[in-house]
């Protein structure tokens, strides 16, 4: 048995019983790390030198997977940059064929990149949901976080997606866009900063979207480095801790989502691939015989998982309470 993680104390001080898996209704897959930008605040590490990369014969598990689970209604497709991987349009457009709503977490400059002209045209026509990154309206702020003219670029991948009804309610492509902060801090609540997007984004481009998710940065790898060089990741932390929300518990995506990396390892959470922390007794994708095996299964919690309770919460879905606690 594991110890019993900060985290794990800090939910029974609030009477919460321990974190464990529910029903699972979502597959989430990082189809590899290979990505066109190097974020500070990337908590897999991407960037244009990574290799690792799902191969065709997960890909082709994953669909008989999704096939034989009616119980899963979403496959969601991150990275890396996912478009990169060979065989990204052959899971989209398999699980649209199952049914299944795909989420297709997107980078917008890799729309850009030679070979994906048709991306966006691509993602229309399989009515796949877009996911966007767009962590600013400030040109000088994106590219502080994740480099030069990136914005620049994410405008025009916004432009392209727009050009296939991407943001127009009439269409029925769906198209979020995620803010998370440039430092040490929470996002500002998600509804104010939602308001404030289409203002800007509209009257200075003309974009239009469906949802702002904010999103905390998580205090490991690339982005507790660059804390710990600055000598803020303990009082990152500890701003964290200090602003537990116990509302945010019961809706953490860990309860409901099964995160599958590249090399077919199961875990709890992308935040738990990323630290290698694997499902216990469980790591394999091919060593899943029935959905009854993961639930009620202990989710492994570490400092971390204070990111996604802190505040108004976070996860791949946005803010989990309406207001910071």
């Amino acid at each position: 048995m594991e110890p019993t993680s900060a985290f794990d104390r800090v939910l029974a001080r609030h009477e919460l019983p321990p974190l464990n898996r529910g029903r699972t209704t979502t597959l989430q897959v990082n189809v590899g790390l290979r990505c066109d930008l190097a974020c500070h605040h990337c908590h897999v590490e991407a960037g244009p030198r990574r290799r690792e990369a799902l191969d065709e014969r997960l890909a082709r598990s994953i669909l008989r997977l999704l096939e034989q689970s009616p119980q899963l209604d979403t496959l969601d497709l991150t990275g890396g940059a996912p478009e990169l991987n060979p065989h990204f349009r052959s899971l989209a457009a398999g699980a649209r064929r199952l049914g299944r709503r795909v989420i297709d977490r997107c980078n917008l400059t890799v729309l850009l990149q030679p070979g994906q002209e048709d991306t966006p045209s691509f993602l229309a026509r399989h009515r796949v949901e877009v996911i966007a990154s767009l962590p600013c309206t400030s040109a000088e702020t994106v590219d502080a976080q994740r480099g030069r003219f990136v914005f620049e670029r994410s405008i025009e991948g916004l432009r392209r997606l727009a050009a296939q009804g991407y943001g127009d309610p009439r269409s029925g492509l769906a198209l979020d866009l995620v803010y998370n902060p440039l430092g040490a801090e929470l996002p500002p609540p998600q509804s104010e900063l939602e308001d404030l997007y289409r203002k800007q984004l509209d009257e200075r481009y003309g974009i239009h979207f469906r949802h702002l998710l904010t999103l905390t940065n998580m205090p490991i790898k690339r982005f507790a480095r660059q804390l710990e060089r600055r000598g803020e990741l303990e009082a990152y932390l500890g701003l964290l801790v200090n602003h537990f929300n116990p509302a945010t518990v019961e809706g953490l995506m860990c309860r409901g989502t099964l995160s599958v990396a590249w090399d077919g390892t199961l875990y709890d959470c992308d935040f738990n691939q990323a630290l290698g922390l694997p499902l216990q007794g469980l790591s394999r994708l091919a060593a899943l015989g029935s959905w009854a095996q993961l639930e009620g299964r202990p989710i492994r919690t570490g400092r971390h998982c204070f990111g996604c309770t802190a505040g108004a919460g976070s996860s791949c879905g946005g803010a989990l309470a309406p207001t910071a606690q």
